[in-house]
Protein backbone atom coordinates (compact mmCIF):
# COMPACT_ATOMS: atom_id res chain seq x y z
CA UNK A 1 0.00 0.00 0.00
CA UNK A 2 2.86 2.41 0.87
CA UNK A 3 4.47 1.73 -2.53
CA UNK A 4 1.18 2.42 -4.32
CA UNK A 5 0.59 5.66 -2.39
CA UNK A 6 4.11 6.89 -3.15
CA UNK A 7 3.64 6.06 -6.82
CA UNK A 8 0.33 7.95 -6.96
CA UNK A 9 1.99 11.04 -5.49
CA UNK A 10 4.80 10.73 -8.04
CA UNK A 11 2.26 10.35 -10.86
CA UNK A 12 0.37 13.42 -9.66
CA UNK A 13 3.61 15.40 -9.47
CA UNK A 14 4.58 14.41 -13.02
CA UNK A 15 1.14 15.32 -14.39
CA UNK A 16 1.39 18.71 -12.67
CA UNK A 17 4.80 19.42 -14.18
CA UNK A 18 3.87 19.11 -17.89
CA UNK A 19 0.83 19.85 -20.03
CA UNK A 20 0.79 16.32 -21.51
CA UNK A 21 2.58 13.00 -21.11
CA UNK A 22 2.77 10.15 -23.64
CA UNK A 23 1.55 7.01 -21.92
CA UNK A 24 4.69 5.00 -22.61
CA UNK A 25 6.96 7.74 -21.25
CA UNK A 26 4.85 8.15 -18.14
CA UNK A 27 4.87 4.40 -17.47
CA UNK A 28 8.63 4.32 -17.93
CA UNK A 29 9.14 7.15 -15.42
CA UNK A 30 7.02 5.25 -12.89
CA UNK A 31 8.68 1.91 -13.78
CA UNK A 32 5.32 0.21 -14.28
CA UNK A 33 3.47 -1.37 -17.17
CA UNK A 34 0.54 0.14 -19.15
CA UNK A 35 -2.08 -1.75 -17.12
CA UNK A 36 -0.70 -0.51 -13.78
CA UNK A 37 -0.54 3.02 -15.18
CA UNK A 38 -4.21 2.85 -16.15
CA UNK A 39 -5.12 1.63 -12.64
CA UNK A 40 -3.13 4.47 -11.04
CA UNK A 41 -4.81 7.04 -13.30
CA UNK A 42 -8.21 5.69 -12.29
CA UNK A 43 -7.17 5.84 -8.62
CA UNK A 44 -6.40 9.56 -9.02
CA UNK A 45 -9.78 10.08 -10.67
CA UNK A 46 -11.47 8.30 -7.76
CA UNK A 47 -9.71 10.79 -5.43
CA UNK A 48 -11.24 13.73 -7.32
CA UNK A 49 -8.45 14.64 -9.76
CA UNK A 50 -9.46 15.14 -13.39
CA UNK A 51 -6.98 13.15 -15.48
CA UNK A 52 -7.78 13.42 -19.18
CA UNK A 53 -6.86 10.60 -21.58
CA UNK A 54 -5.36 11.91 -24.84
CA UNK A 55 -6.05 10.34 -28.21
CA UNK A 56 -3.44 9.86 -30.90
CA UNK A 57 -0.70 7.43 -31.98
CA UNK A 58 1.07 7.53 -28.61
CA UNK A 59 -1.95 8.21 -26.43
CA UNK A 60 -1.17 9.81 -23.10
CA UNK A 61 -2.60 11.82 -20.24
CA UNK A 62 -2.85 15.36 -18.90
CA UNK A 63 -4.14 16.85 -15.67
CA UNK A 64 -7.40 18.68 -16.28
CA UNK A 65 -8.76 21.75 -14.53
CA UNK A 66 -11.12 21.49 -11.59
CA UNK A 67 -11.44 18.73 -9.05
CA UNK A 68 -9.16 18.78 -6.06
CA UNK A 69 -6.02 20.86 -5.62
CA UNK A 70 -2.96 18.66 -6.16
CA UNK A 71 -0.64 18.34 -3.16
CA UNK A 72 2.28 20.75 -3.19
CA UNK A 73 5.55 18.88 -3.59
CA UNK A 74 8.56 20.93 -2.47
CA UNK A 75 12.21 20.15 -1.88
CA UNK A 76 13.76 21.24 1.43
CA UNK A 77 15.07 24.61 0.20
CA UNK A 78 11.74 25.43 -1.44
CA UNK A 79 9.79 24.53 1.70
CA UNK A 80 11.94 26.82 3.88
CA UNK A 81 11.71 29.65 1.30
CA UNK A 82 7.91 29.41 1.16
CA UNK A 83 7.65 29.36 4.96
CA UNK A 84 9.84 32.45 5.33
CA UNK A 85 7.89 34.25 2.58
CA UNK A 86 4.62 33.54 4.41
CA UNK A 87 6.08 34.70 7.70
CA UNK A 88 7.31 38.04 6.32
CA UNK A 89 4.63 38.78 3.71
CA UNK A 90 2.84 42.14 4.08
CA UNK A 91 -0.96 42.26 3.98
CA UNK A 92 -1.98 44.10 0.82
CA UNK A 93 -5.60 42.93 0.71
CA UNK A 94 -8.36 43.27 3.26
CA UNK A 95 -10.03 40.07 4.37
CA UNK A 96 -6.80 38.06 3.99
CA UNK A 97 -5.03 39.14 7.18
CA UNK A 98 -4.90 35.64 8.64
CA UNK A 99 -4.53 33.66 5.41
CA UNK A 100 -0.73 33.74 5.37
CA UNK A 101 -0.63 32.73 9.06
CA UNK A 102 -2.99 29.79 8.46
CA UNK A 103 -1.01 28.68 5.40
CA UNK A 104 2.23 28.83 7.42
CA UNK A 105 0.66 26.80 10.23
CA UNK A 106 -0.46 24.13 7.76
CA UNK A 107 2.96 23.99 6.11
CA UNK A 108 4.82 23.71 9.43
CA UNK A 109 2.47 20.92 10.52
CA UNK A 110 3.53 18.63 7.67
CA UNK A 111 7.23 19.59 7.58
CA UNK A 112 9.86 17.10 8.74
CA UNK A 113 11.10 17.92 12.23
CA UNK A 114 14.52 19.23 11.11
CA UNK A 115 12.95 21.60 8.56
CA UNK A 116 10.33 22.83 11.01
CA UNK A 117 13.12 23.54 13.49
CA UNK A 118 15.05 25.46 10.81
CA UNK A 119 12.05 27.71 10.16
CA UNK A 120 11.18 28.16 13.83
CA UNK A 121 14.80 29.06 14.61
CA UNK A 122 14.30 32.18 12.49
CA UNK A 123 12.09 34.05 14.93
CA UNK A 124 11.31 37.10 12.79
CA UNK A 125 9.47 40.20 13.95
CA UNK A 126 8.40 42.30 10.93
CA UNK A 127 8.51 46.03 11.66
CA UNK A 128 6.57 48.52 9.53
CA UNK A 129 8.82 51.03 7.76
CA UNK A 130 7.34 54.54 8.08
CA UNK A 131 8.99 55.46 4.77
CA UNK A 132 7.25 52.66 2.90
CA UNK A 133 4.22 54.88 2.14
CA UNK A 134 1.98 51.83 2.30
CA UNK A 135 -1.66 52.18 1.31
CA UNK A 136 -4.56 50.73 3.29
CA UNK A 137 -5.20 47.10 2.31
CA UNK A 138 -7.21 46.75 -0.89
CA UNK A 139 -10.44 44.82 -1.32
CA UNK A 140 -9.78 41.21 -2.36
CA UNK A 141 -13.22 41.03 -3.99
CA UNK A 142 -12.39 44.01 -6.22
CA UNK A 143 -9.00 42.47 -7.06
CA UNK A 144 -10.57 39.17 -8.15
CA UNK A 145 -13.24 40.93 -10.20
CA UNK A 146 -10.75 43.19 -11.95
CA UNK A 147 -8.35 40.28 -12.49
CA UNK A 148 -11.13 38.26 -14.11
CA UNK A 149 -11.98 41.20 -16.39
CA UNK A 150 -8.30 41.48 -17.43
CA UNK A 151 -8.12 37.78 -18.25
CA UNK A 152 -11.48 37.64 -20.08
CA UNK A 153 -11.02 41.00 -21.85
CA UNK A 154 -14.25 42.43 -20.44
CA UNK A 155 -14.84 46.17 -20.11
CA UNK A 156 -15.50 47.57 -16.64
CA UNK A 157 -17.59 50.53 -15.54
CA UNK A 158 -15.88 52.14 -12.56
CA UNK A 159 -16.03 55.08 -10.19
CA UNK A 160 -13.00 56.60 -8.47
CA UNK A 161 -13.40 56.89 -4.70
CA UNK A 162 -12.28 59.91 -2.68
CA UNK A 163 -8.89 59.86 -0.94
CA UNK A 164 -10.61 58.95 2.36
CA UNK A 165 -12.32 55.94 0.76
CA UNK A 166 -15.70 57.65 0.48
CA UNK A 167 -17.88 57.16 -2.60
CA UNK A 168 -18.89 60.74 -3.53
CA UNK A 169 -22.52 61.43 -4.36
CA UNK A 170 -23.40 63.22 -7.62
CA UNK A 171 -24.09 66.39 -5.60
CA UNK A 172 -20.62 66.39 -3.96
CA UNK A 173 -17.90 68.71 -5.23
CA UNK A 174 -15.42 65.85 -5.66
CA UNK A 175 -17.82 63.59 -7.58
CA UNK A 176 -16.36 62.06 -10.74
CA UNK A 177 -18.78 60.46 -13.20
CA UNK A 178 -18.43 56.72 -13.85
CA UNK A 179 -16.29 55.76 -16.83
CA UNK A 180 -15.93 52.65 -18.93
CA UNK A 181 -12.38 51.28 -19.18
CA UNK A 182 -10.73 48.32 -20.82
CA UNK A 183 -8.62 46.59 -18.13
CA UNK A 184 -5.25 45.43 -19.52
CA UNK A 185 -2.77 44.83 -16.67
CA UNK A 186 -2.59 44.50 -12.88
CA UNK A 187 0.60 45.87 -11.29
CA UNK A 188 1.83 46.07 -7.69
CA UNK A 189 4.12 48.96 -6.80
CA UNK A 190 5.13 50.56 -3.48
CA UNK A 191 2.62 48.48 -1.51
CA UNK A 192 -0.31 49.30 -3.79
CA UNK A 193 -2.34 47.53 -6.47
CA UNK A 194 -2.81 49.41 -9.74
CA UNK A 195 -4.88 48.76 -12.84
CA UNK A 196 -3.49 49.82 -16.20
CA UNK A 197 -6.52 50.44 -18.39
CA UNK A 198 -7.47 51.96 -21.71
CA UNK A 199 -10.21 54.58 -21.84
CA UNK A 200 -11.86 54.21 -25.27
CA UNK A 201 -13.72 57.51 -24.89
CA UNK A 202 -10.61 59.69 -24.90
CA UNK A 203 -8.04 57.07 -26.00
CA UNK A 204 -5.89 57.52 -22.90
CA UNK A 205 -4.16 54.95 -20.67
CA UNK A 206 -5.10 55.84 -17.07
CA UNK A 207 -3.48 54.19 -14.06
CA UNK A 208 -6.08 53.47 -11.38
CA UNK A 209 -5.44 52.51 -7.77
CA UNK A 210 -7.52 49.48 -6.85
CA UNK A 211 -8.19 50.67 -3.29
CA UNK A 212 -9.69 53.83 -4.81
CA UNK A 213 -11.87 51.95 -7.30
CA UNK A 214 -15.57 51.09 -7.10
CA UNK A 215 -16.59 48.60 -9.79
CA UNK A 216 -20.22 48.94 -10.83
CA UNK A 217 -22.36 45.85 -11.25
CA UNK A 218 -22.74 44.17 -14.60
CA UNK A 219 -20.37 42.63 -17.12
CA UNK A 220 -19.14 44.84 -19.94
CA UNK A 221 -18.59 43.90 -23.57
CA UNK A 222 -15.53 42.04 -24.82
CA UNK A 223 -12.77 44.34 -26.09
CA UNK A 224 -9.72 43.77 -28.27
CA UNK A 225 -6.48 43.92 -26.30
CA UNK A 226 -4.18 46.78 -27.31
CA UNK A 227 -0.45 47.28 -26.91
CA UNK A 228 0.74 49.82 -24.36
CA UNK A 229 2.07 52.97 -26.04
CA UNK A 230 5.81 52.33 -26.08
CA UNK A 231 6.36 51.01 -22.53
CA UNK A 232 5.72 47.93 -20.43
CA UNK A 233 3.12 47.92 -17.65
CA UNK A 234 5.66 48.39 -14.83
CA UNK A 235 7.23 51.46 -16.44
CA UNK A 236 3.81 52.82 -17.30
CA UNK A 237 2.71 52.72 -13.65
CA UNK A 238 5.93 54.00 -12.05
CA UNK A 239 6.18 56.82 -14.59
CA UNK A 240 2.52 57.81 -14.60
CA UNK A 241 1.92 61.48 -13.82
CA UNK A 242 -1.46 60.60 -12.30
CA UNK A 243 -2.02 57.27 -10.56
CA UNK A 244 -4.61 58.23 -7.96
CA UNK A 245 -2.09 58.74 -5.15
CA UNK A 246 -2.70 61.26 -2.38
CA UNK A 247 -0.41 61.62 0.66
CA UNK A 248 -3.17 61.17 3.22
CA UNK A 249 -2.40 59.90 6.71
CA UNK A 250 0.93 61.73 7.15
CA UNK A 251 1.22 64.34 9.93
CA UNK A 252 3.01 66.71 7.54
CA UNK A 253 1.79 67.21 3.97
CA UNK A 254 3.15 69.95 1.72
CA UNK A 255 2.92 71.20 -1.85
CA UNK A 256 5.56 72.79 -4.06
CA UNK A 257 6.19 73.86 -7.64
CA UNK A 258 9.29 72.04 -8.87
CA UNK A 259 11.38 73.18 -11.85
CA UNK A 260 11.26 69.78 -13.54
CA UNK A 261 8.70 68.28 -15.97
CA UNK A 262 6.07 66.11 -14.33
CA UNK A 263 7.06 63.03 -16.34
CA UNK A 264 10.66 63.43 -15.13
CA UNK A 265 9.54 63.65 -11.51
CA UNK A 266 6.87 60.91 -11.51
CA UNK A 267 9.09 57.77 -11.60
CA UNK A 268 11.09 58.95 -8.56
CA UNK A 269 8.31 60.06 -6.26
CA UNK A 270 7.57 57.70 -3.37
CA UNK A 271 4.25 55.89 -3.34
CA UNK A 272 1.55 58.13 -1.94
CA UNK A 273 2.86 61.35 -3.53
CA UNK A 274 1.08 63.09 -6.38
CA UNK A 275 2.40 65.15 -9.30
CA UNK A 276 0.75 67.08 -12.08
CA UNK A 277 2.09 69.30 -14.88
CA UNK A 278 2.38 73.01 -14.15
CA UNK A 279 3.73 73.93 -17.57
CA UNK A 280 6.14 72.22 -19.95
CA UNK A 281 9.13 72.42 -17.59
CA UNK A 282 7.43 72.63 -14.21
CA UNK A 283 5.38 70.34 -12.00
CA UNK A 284 3.17 70.61 -8.92
CA UNK A 285 4.19 68.03 -6.32
CA UNK A 286 2.28 67.10 -3.17
CA UNK A 287 3.79 64.69 -0.67
CA UNK A 288 3.85 63.85 3.01
CA UNK A 289 6.26 62.60 5.67
CA UNK A 290 6.49 62.22 9.42
CA UNK A 291 8.12 65.69 9.79
CA UNK A 292 8.48 68.91 7.80
CA UNK A 293 12.21 68.28 7.62
CA UNK A 294 11.39 64.92 6.05
CA UNK A 295 9.27 66.56 3.35
CA UNK A 296 12.02 69.11 2.67
CA UNK A 297 14.63 66.36 2.49
CA UNK A 298 12.62 64.36 -0.03
CA UNK A 299 12.24 67.44 -2.21
CA UNK A 300 15.98 68.15 -2.00
CA UNK A 301 16.73 64.81 -3.65
CA UNK A 302 15.44 66.20 -6.96
CA UNK A 303 18.26 68.82 -7.01
CA UNK A 304 16.03 71.41 -8.67
CA UNK A 305 14.75 74.88 -7.85
CA UNK A 306 11.36 74.93 -6.20
CA UNK A 307 8.67 77.29 -4.93
CA UNK A 308 6.83 76.36 -1.74
CA UNK A 309 3.07 76.60 -2.22
CA UNK A 310 2.30 75.71 1.38
CA UNK A 311 1.90 75.42 4.21
CA UNK A 312 4.25 77.93 5.90
CA UNK A 313 5.79 75.15 8.02
CA UNK A 314 7.22 73.57 4.87
CA UNK A 315 8.78 76.87 3.83
CA UNK A 316 10.41 77.20 7.25
CA UNK A 317 11.75 73.64 7.02
CA UNK A 318 13.27 74.34 3.58
CA UNK A 319 15.00 77.46 4.96
CA UNK A 320 16.37 75.53 7.95
CA UNK A 321 17.64 72.78 5.66
CA UNK A 322 19.41 75.37 3.49
CA UNK A 323 21.05 77.00 6.51
CA UNK A 324 22.27 73.66 7.80
CA UNK A 325 23.78 72.91 4.39
CA UNK A 326 25.57 76.28 4.37
CA UNK A 327 26.98 75.68 7.87
CA UNK A 328 28.13 72.20 6.85
CA UNK A 329 30.11 73.66 3.94
CA UNK A 330 31.51 76.67 5.81
CA UNK A 331 32.41 74.66 8.88
CA UNK A 332 30.84 77.22 11.22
Amino acid sequence: MAVTSTRLLTLLSLLSARTRWPGAELAARLEVGPRTLRRDVQALRDLGYEVVALKGPDGGYRLGAGGSLPPLLLDEDQAVAVALALRTSPTALSGTEDVAARALTGLLRVMPAHLRAAVEDLDITPVANPWAFLAPPGDSVVLRRVGAAVRRRRALRVEVLAADGRRPAPTDDDFVAPREVWPHHLVTWAGRWYLVAHDPADRTWPVLRLDRLHVLAGEGPVFERLGLPGRDAAAHVSGAVSRGDEPVGWPCVGEVLLDLPARTVAPWLPGGASVEPAGRRRSRVRLGAWSWAGVAGLLATFDADLEVVGPPELGEAVVRLGRRAERAVSGS
